[in-house]
């Protein structure tokens, strides 16, 4: 059963709570922190686009193509659809000899407000490159190209591309995706259900590389390596992901996924972290994240004080008065 990880309060009184889980794991499989049910199988969506990336790396792509740090990590990225994003994901397809007619994830309005209005403004619309999934497609594509298959489909569950990236997965999370229940991804690759438990035990080796063999291993530093070098391709302008691996290179490794899931490496302790909000709040799953990280982190200065401030977020009325807060609740602050 899931426990109330986040509040959100109106004066003195909670108006509101979120409900989830968190798993916290070691590399070896041992569960170090716990709430709530960490078997449940949830879809991690865009929070395994790292797991996702291992075949970019492994099949010597990254390499043949010259990708650099900015450009590995946005393939590990939701991007803000800012105009870095954008043009380092054209910069990855124009390697492999493509451009932006080639992606299959489907366009959407950037996810920065400020994005969106400048190209609104322009007078243009979206393309599939303004997706926050484009990185990972480009990342696609050259894989498929590398490999030297037709890239046409590369979204297709029996397509070369996804069969290698789902092999990653299942390897990496040690779940049988065959017999996991699955589905569509927003950008349009499948998606399987995976428990917490296994989510964090496979954050906990992408962080550290145990449990990997050597070549994975080496994958999965390149991988760490380059979003360190490059936060902001994973995700963006005042965005969790950007701003905690900006404060804390090294320490912290951290991934959103939609529908209120978050998961997280923490290298120096060797543990990963998995967690889901039940209502697919993305305020909780971020507050949830800070308070998992400020638990189980020692932590000082500027990032401690973003972690308390990610804990404990005070809510303003459209006048500025002081309202409320959203708060990490007693399962994961006591």
């Amino acid at each position: 059963m899931s426990a109330a990880l986040v509040e959100v309060t109106r004066g003195l009184a909670v108006e509101s709570r979120h409900h989830g889980s968190v798993a916290v794991c070691d590399a070896d499989g041992a569960l170090v922190f716990n709430v709530g049910d960490v078997e449940r199988a949830v879809f991690p969506r865009s929070g395994v686009k790292a797991l996702q990336a291992l075949p970019l790396i492994e099949s010597g792509a990254a390499d043949r193509y010259g990708l650099t740090d900015s450009e590995i990590a946005l393939a590990c990225a939701s991007h803000a659809g800012e105009p870095e994003h954008i043009a380092t994901a054209a910069g990855v397809l124009a390697r492999a000899g493509l451009d932006a007619h080639a992606l299959e994830c489907g366009a959407h309005w950037p996810l920065s407000e400020a994005s969106a209005r400048a190209l609104a403004a322009s007078g243009a619309g979206p393309t599939a490159l303004h997706n926050n999934c484009s990185g990972k497609h480009a990342g696609f594509l050259c894989l498929a190209c590398a490999i030297d298959v037709d890239p046409i489909g590369y979204v297709a569950e029996d397509h070369p591309v996804q069969r290698a990236v789902s092999a990653a997965i299942e390897e990496t999370t040690g779940t049988r995706l065959s017999e996991a229940a699955s589905g569509v991804d927003g950008c349009g690759i499948p998606a399987f259900a995976i428990p917490l438990k296994n989510l964090a035990i496979a954050f906990a080796r992408l962080g550290t590389g145990a449990g990997f063999a050597p070549e994975r291993a080496a994958a999965a530093k390149r991988l760490r390596e380059a979003v360190w070098s490059a936060p902001f391709q994973v995700a963006g302008s005042g965005r969790f992901d950007t701003e905690a691996m900006q404060l804390a290179p090294r320490r912290v490794f951290t991934k959103m996924g939609a529908e209120g899931v978050h998961l997280a490496a923490l290298p120096e302790l060797g543990l990963g972290v998995a967690l889901k909000i039940d209502d697919g709040a993305g305020r909780a799953a971020e507050t949830a994240m800070a308070a998992v990280i400020r638990r189980l982190l020692a932590v000082e200065g500027d990032f401690a004080a973003w972690l308390d401030a990610r804990t404990y977020r005070r809510l303003h009325n459209w006048s500025g008065v002081e309202v409320g807060a959203i708060r990490a609740g007693e399962a994961l602050s006591s």
